[in-house]
């Protein structure tokens, strides 16, 4: 048996092992990596590795990979998204930080990790000289509980007392984020905070305007609502209420060891900091594809008809696959992407969609759906080229396990959570994995469905179309072009985060870091939203350029792969040479920095006219388009709108 054989059995025992029996599967899993790595195989080592750290494994387990990842971690090569991170507890951090750092690399990131002393954080934010600012992190997180509010109500305290309070507790906060941000920059996460368990005032603790519940309840709504956008909010509170509060907040572990909660907690409470991170470095699925005959419904709808299958009101069964729609279609409300992949008859597969009267899910809501009888990881792939997204973003749901096994060995990049035999678990199986997590929801991320359908009516059209010009003339498509502004901030940073293929140099910035750009005179914005005959295509690109001497240098551009070939590049730089000419500037300059998935516009500033000025040996290359009296603008069919229009 090879290594990478003997890595992934390993690893299929560890997945599919039950509660009891994943510790020593773990045990069993460390070794196997430890042999890998004797033998040379890193690579396959730290592939296994990432697949095995999950949110379910117990503490034990988790310090057991660990161990395993700090072995691994000098050899790893630096690529992918630097996640640099300073944390700054007011308990003892270290091993929340360490499985943070754990989740950061499971997740894809290259984990770069500083951590201040015990209970220092206000002192490393308001002491400019301190080692925080010499380490100089992209994300701030503040780990902090309900210890470190300094402004408690007392019982006797009155309502107004209570809000003055309150005002009071924010203020400080906001100070403290405004200083971190004004001196980094940064992007920050705060801690909400986790009440005690006790109830001082029982029953009517929610009630009086001084118990503690209820005050720290308004404090966590106050943050939430007026926090920046530099600010992202961290729903400890949720955590503490799924652990159940006893449980979470057992006292002999702060008052021994200072801990924030019991440690078997400690795995979620990471899992769930660096799921926000890897959200903000766009590091998080976008497409959940759903297996139909027992994941969507009971029964097997080829045998069984549709009157046969067990779906909705009158048994437990029915309504726990109803209930699971209900969840899906919620993902789906939101932006998530749905796609169906099912060994099925398409035609007698789409009749539940289409007639069943207890379907949540219909038709509309899928933006993909493949129904045959070839095997499940073709398929997969096939979706992910149809929706024009990487393998990696998808999340596969399948009640068989043998289904489940083959894609995570034949298509390891898809992500494909363990399911319970009894659906009425389906929910808490897929949710509690947080691959769908987002730090900020906007507009558009309702309306993602309907691109990609409409999207599918434009290819339609091409086809009927006798050549490309008349196809992009019979779109009849507007375009604003303007600079990033409170709107389109979210959605820009979003762009930013998350775009992979048409991306030029794939660099990262947070919205704290995207304002500060905004505020620079040296710094040149700009957001283009496109729209057609056939629907509203939203926000699609993002350029970020610097003005450098007589040069405006592209340090961003990026793009939406649902709008490729249809001139938006060349209606951006159309604009960006007017502007650049207008400035006085005499040229203007890009680099294409390769990465494993942006082989799509390795040729881009090539068509557009650019000549090469100079290249690295890894393929980084630097290009320049000299603005003389000779260039023409060039040939699209987008048509500007106007703010007056």
């Amino acid at each position: 048996m090879t290594v990478a054989e003997s890595l992934e059995l390993a690893l299929e025992r560890q997945v599919c092992a039950d509660e009891a029996g994943r510790p020593r599967a773990v045990r069993d899993l460390a070794r196997e990596l430890e042999g890998a790595m004797r033998a040379g195989a890193l690579g396959e080592a730290a592939a296994a590795l990432r697949r095995a750290i999950v949110v379910t494994l117990d503490y034990t387990s988790a310090q057991t990979l660990y161990r395993s990842y700090r072995s691994v971690r000098p050899h790893l090569p630096a690529t992918g998204s630097v996640a640099r991170l300073a944390v700054l507890g007011s308990f003892t951090s270290e091993p929340l930080t360490q499985l943070i750092e754990l989740f950061l690399f499971a997740g894809g990131a290259r984990p770069e990790v500083w951590e201040a002393d015990y209970g220092v954080f206000r002192q490393e934010i308001l002491d400019p000289d301190s080692e925080l600012y010499r380490f100089r992190p992209r994300v701030v997180f503040l780990a902090t509980s309900w210890r470190d509010l300094g402004h408690l109500p007392v019982p006797t305290d009155t309502r107004e007392a209570v809000q003055s309070l309150a005002e009071q507790e924010f203020a400080e906060w906001s100070g403290l984020w405004q200083t971190a941000h004004d001196r980094l920059g940064c992007q920050i996460i705060q801690n909400g905070f986790d009440p005690p368990p006790w109830r001082a005032f029982g029953n009517h603790e929610l009630r009086h305007p001084a118990g503690l519940a209820r005050y720290i309840a308004r404090i966590n709504a106050t943050l939430m609502e007026r926090a920046p956008l530099h600010v992202t909010l961290h729903d400890t509170d949720s955590l503490a209420a799924a652990a159940g509060r006893w449980a979470w907040g057992d006292e002999r572990y702060f008052h021994h060891a200072k801990l924030p909660c019991a440690p078997e907690s400690l795995v979620d409470y990471a899992h769930s900091v660096a799921s926000l991170i890897l959200a903000q470095l766009g590091l998080g699925k976008k497409c959940l594809v759903l297996d139909l005959d027992n994941t969507l419904w009971g029964g097997v709808i080829g045998d069984d008809g549709l009157g046969g299958i067990r779906l909705g009101q009158g048994e437990a069964e029915g309504e726990a696959y109803a209930a699971f729609q209900r969840y899906v279609k919620a993902l789906q409300s939101r932006g998530v992407i749905l796609a169906v992949c099912s060994k099925n008859e398409e035609s007698i597969a789409r009749t539940v969609f289409e007639q069943h009267p207890e379907m949540v899910l219909r038709l509309d809501d899928i933006s993909c759906f493949v129904a045959n009888w070839e095997d499940k990881p073709s398929n997969l792939r096939a979706i992910a080229r149809r929706l024009d997204i990487g393998l990696n973003s998808l999340v596969f749901v399948d009640d068989n396990p043998a289904e489940r096994a083959i894609v995570r060995k034949l298509a390891p990049e898809v992500a494909v959570p363990e399911l319970p035999a009894d659906p009425a678990g389906y929910i808490r199986a897929l949710d509690q994995h947080r691959h769908f997590q987002v730090v900020s929801v906007g507009s558009e991320d309702f309306q993602r469905t309907q691109f990609y359908r409409a999207n599918a009516a434009r290819e339609q059209a091409a086809v009927s179309s006798a050549n490309i010009d008349e196809f992009l003339q019979s779109l009849a498509m507007t375009a604003r072009i303007g600079p990033i502004n409170p709107t389109t901030l979210e959605r820009s940073a979003q762009l930013i985060g998350r775009s992979n293929q048409f991306n030029l140099t794939t660099r990262r910035y947070s919205p704290a870091e995207v304002l500060k750009l905004v505020g620079s005179e040296q710094w040149i914005t700009r957001t283009v939203t496109l729209a057609d005959r056939f629907g509203d295509n939203g926000l699609i690109s993002v350029v970020l350029a610097r003005i450098e001497g007589d040069a405006l240098g592209i340090d961003t551009w990026l793009m939406s792969c649902r709008v490729l070939k249809r001139g938006v590049e060349d209606f951006v730089l159309n604009h960006l040479a007017a502007l650049a000419r207008g400035r006085g500037l005499s040229v203007i300059r890009g680099e294409y920095i390769p990465t494993a998935k942006n082989g799509l516009v390795r040729e881009h500033y090539s068509r557009l006219g650019f000549l090469q000025a100079r290249a690295d040996a890894d393929g980084h290359t630097w290009w320049e388009l000299p603005l003389s009296r000779e260039l023409e603008p060039r040939t699209c069919f987008i048509r500007e709108i106007l703010d007056d229009e």
